[in-house]
């Protein structure tokens, strides 16, 4: 009986807006459709499904929806008990991660703006993924399209006044991975050696500040902040741009005051907000410590914000 479920759903597609006399079969669905329908059962049906009630809410064929069971199983994005399934912890997970980055846009977007007014130039908001950066916002004009940037994308830390600002507030295990991880030049201005790379970071956390001469992309000048308290950074905000190498210092101070009014926008004045620089590694008391490259971290992160 239930491997009669998905033909109302492949009948439907085949159909479509022309009729049945004109339409001709659509190609079948891709493993991540699959799954994307099995996962989706759970939306409309309840916290638990059997294998037969995800056959029937999601139109799969038996045996392809119990071998896509068991793979989200090994992905901890379900939990089985018996003969029901429900939403793992991969998955509250992922909710989490989510969550938690839109808090920090909708609170940094303001501050974002003002920066972008009052500099002039391309502004960022990143956070770290493990070796590597990703861009939550990207506020510019026409003018700054050639700075390779989007929001979304990614680039490596190690080159990035940004991933330099996080790296700079973070364990010395998340910097050491990243020094393994391999630091390639990208321009003859790419810092490429560990102990380099840790005395940049050093400085970073004695200026309270980050640069990027042309270390990533060529003819590309950045400065950046790390968006912290007293601990861990767990962001970071940076201006950039073709040219602006000589506005570097003097931009400084607004991104580490933007830096500081995301920070106040998010947990209030009764937080501390010094930029005091502390050794990789220190771990203040009192204060939660995230690790941005572990999910489970993100979750518990994301409650305590």
């Amino acid at each position: 009986m239930t491997t009669h479920a998905a033909e109302p759903v492949q009948d439907m597609r085949a159909v479509g807006a022309a009729g049945p006399a004109e339409a001709g079969p659509l190609p079948p669905l891709s493993l991540l459709e699959k799954a994307a329908k099995v996962l989706s059962a759970f939306q409309s049906g309840g916290p638990r499904l059997t294998l037969t009630e995800v056959v029937q809410r999601s139109g799969i064929r038996r045996s392809s929806a119990h071998r896509i069971l068991d793979q989200l199983v090994q992905l901890r994005w379900l939990e089985r008990e018996g003969r029901d399934y429900r939403l793992g912890m991969g998955m509250l997970e992922l909710g989490a991660m989510a969550s938690h980055h839109n808090r920090l846009r909708r609170a940094a977007l303001p501050h974002l703006h003002a920066l972008h007014e009052a500099t002039g130039h391309l502004v960022h908001l990143t956070v770290l993924d493990g070796p590597e950066v990703v861009y939550l916002e990207r506020i510019g004009g026409s003018d700054d399209s050639g700075v390779p940037s989007r929001t979304g994308g990614r680039q490596p830390a190690y080159c990035t006044a940004s991933g330099k600002a996080i790296l700079a507030f973070s364990d010395a295990p998340v910097v050491e991975q990243v020094i393994r991880n391999g630091l390639r030049p990208r321009t003859p201005r790419t810092i490429t050696r560990p102990d380099p790379f840790r005395a940049e970071l050093a400085l970073v956390r004695e200026r309270g500040v980050a640069f990027d001469q042309e270390e990533g992309f060529r003819g590309v000048f950045c400065v950046a902040a790390p968006l912290r308290g007293a601990g861990r950074a767990v962001a970071a905000i940076s201006v950039c741009g073709h040219g602006v190498h000589r506005d570097l210092e003097r931009i400084a101070p607004a991104v580490r005051g933007c830096a500081r009014s995301v920070w106040q926008s998010m947990f209030g004045p009764g937080r501390r907000t010094e930029q005091r620089a502390e050794p990789v590694g220190a771990a203040p008391a009192g204060v939660p410590q995230p690790s941005m490259d572990n999910m489970m971290t993100w979750l518990r992160f994301s409650d305590w914000m």
